[in-house]
């Protein structure tokens, strides 16, 4: 009942906010963000770490004609994204309140709506159910994009839009070939237990893989990611960047990993590769950007290579290091959008060249946003430095070159953010427009200050984040161990 609360209490505050009209839809919106937060803290204070299995879990029938049923369940691996996503949802609801200002019930319709849509991705224990959920995120983004953001925003949202819908078809495929082999059932539990050929398991591998590769995004279908969040308003890119990268990710442990064990193994070396790539090539890329929101967004490309690589270590220390870099992404990445968007709502710019000597003006944002650059290149401390150390430990254990060149964001991250980080923020003051600038509003400090202090906490202190997650990542490194064939 409670996964269902955490799916249906934001949507329903949604459409709440949606017939409350423009002028109390804000507060509508955050009551609604700060319930479906509320509904999710019982999943983690009454979370049984020590089980390896789907807890909370719902089961009704949906459509009793294809056994397609109404089946939620979160275990160590999904329990902390269905929290990130509702912590996070909040935050964008606060810092939307005084930026936008067309179009208010809809824009914060848009958002709790997919807050709802994200929690069903991550507690769907039914193939149907999670394909449904995984498509319908994109129709509140693709508005978001479209409707909200920059000047190219139809180029970038239907780019967006049909990048990640191609590949959602071939996953459909696969899932329709899987409910045939398994005589009728769209359980996902069902489906881990299949016996399937290794060829069987390449072909269905690779429907996945689509999919997930382009929601993560990976390296060489990125490319849609940097126009997305150049065009979407700050709540858009929070999102984007926080949760809905997540969702690639999140299949390959969910699908790939346990379904197609075989076929992991036997194309681990593509995957690292792939990975690779992202990490110290879109590192370079990242170098030569001059806008701060296409910086930020090829850096995205760039951790979330860290997270592929760590699940196809096939270690505890990679497939854990990857949970928490996912986790530890989300607040970074949010946080920075947050603080580009608080310069873009002053200045209407994001060219770095633009910037110079906001310090000067703005002490107590270039205090917050000098944490959350370090935590971008990776400071011990932070909770950027936690995820990439615990894969590059996985990848030292396989092999001594792979962590070497995955060892190279922290050079590459430490250069383009403290690149950026000094052009826009130390200096003399640039020009009249930065000598005006006034400092962070209320608003605005305590949604930077929640950021900061989970991004000091999951750093200093990673515990409680990781102890949730051992029993289920072991669990599934036991399973991706056996044959299947």
């Amino acid at each position: 009942m409670l996964l269902s609360l955490a799916i249906w209490v934001p949507i329903a505050a949604g459409l709440l906010a949606l017939v409350a009209g423009e002028r109390h839809s804000r507060w509508v919106a955050l009551a609604g963000a700060i319930a479906g937060f509320v509904v999710t803290i019982p999943l983690y204070t009454g979370f049984d770490a020590q089980s390896s299995g789907f807890q909370f879990q719902q089961d009704l029938s949906w459509i009793a004609q294809f056994n397609v049923r109404y089946h939620l369940g979160v275990d160590g691996i999904s329990l902390l994204f269905v929290l990130l996503n509702s912590f996070i949802t909040i935050l964008v609801v606060i810092a939307g309140w005084t930026v936008v200002e067309s179009r208010v019930a809809q824009y914060n319709a848009a958002f709790l709506v997919m807050s709802g849509l994200l929690n069903g991705v991550f507690s769907a224990l039914d193939a149907v159910l999670f394909y449904v959920f995984f498509e319908a995120t994109l129709i509140p983004m693709f508005i978001i994009i479209g409707v909200w953001g920059g000047p190219n925003r139809v180029y970038a949202a239907v780019k967006f839009f049909l990048y990640t819908l191609f590949g959602s078809l071939l996953m459909l495929v696969a899932l329709l070939y899987l409910y045939q082999k398994s005589g009728g059932s769209f359980a996902i539990v069902d489906w881990h237990k299949l016996p399937l050929t290794l060829e069987a398991q390449k072909w269905l591998f690779f429907g996945f893989l689509f999919a997930f590769a382009v929601k993560v995004p990976m390296w060489p279908v990125h490319t849609w990611l940097p126009d997305a969040h150049t065009e979407a308003p700050t709540g858009g890119s929070v999102v984007l960047a926080a949760i809905l990268l997540k969702l690639g990710a999140y299949g390959f442990v969910r699908f790939s990993l346990p379904m197609f064990p075989d076929a992991a193994r036997d194309l681990a070396w593509l995957m690292i590769a792939l990975s690779l790539i992202a990490i110290a090539y879109i590192g370079l890329v990242t170098l030569v950007q001059t806008d701060m929101k296409r910086l930020i967004a090829y850096s995205s490309v760039s951790h979330m290579g860290f997270v592929t690589l760590g699940f196809f270590l096939f270690n505890a220390y990679g497939v854990e290091g990857s949970l928490v870099q996912m986790i530890s992404h989300g607040f970074v990445s949010a946080a920075l959008f947050l603080c580009i968007g608080v310069m873009y709502d002053r200045m209407h710019s994001r060219q770095i060249s633009d910037y110079g000597g906001v310090v000067n003006t703005m002490p107590r944002f270039a205090s917050l946003m000098m944490l959350f650059a370090m935590a971008n290149a990776g400071l011990p401390a932070t909770s950027g430095f936690v995820g990439e150390f615990m894969v590059i430990m996985g990848a030292m254990k396989v092999n001594f070159w792979v962590a070497v060149v995955a060892a190279t964001t922290l050079i590459w991250g430490a250069a383009y953010t403290l690149w950026m980080y000094k052009r826009v923020i130390f200096g003399a003051v640039a020009n009249d427009k930065v000598a005006s600038l006034k400092d962070l509003n209320p608003r605005e400090l305590i949604v930077l200050s929640a950021l900061a202090v989970a991004v000091l906490f999951m750093g200093v202190y990673p515990l409680p984040f990781t102890e949730v997650m051992h029993a289920s990542v072991n669990e599934l490194l036991r399973h991706v161990a056996l044959p299947k064939i």
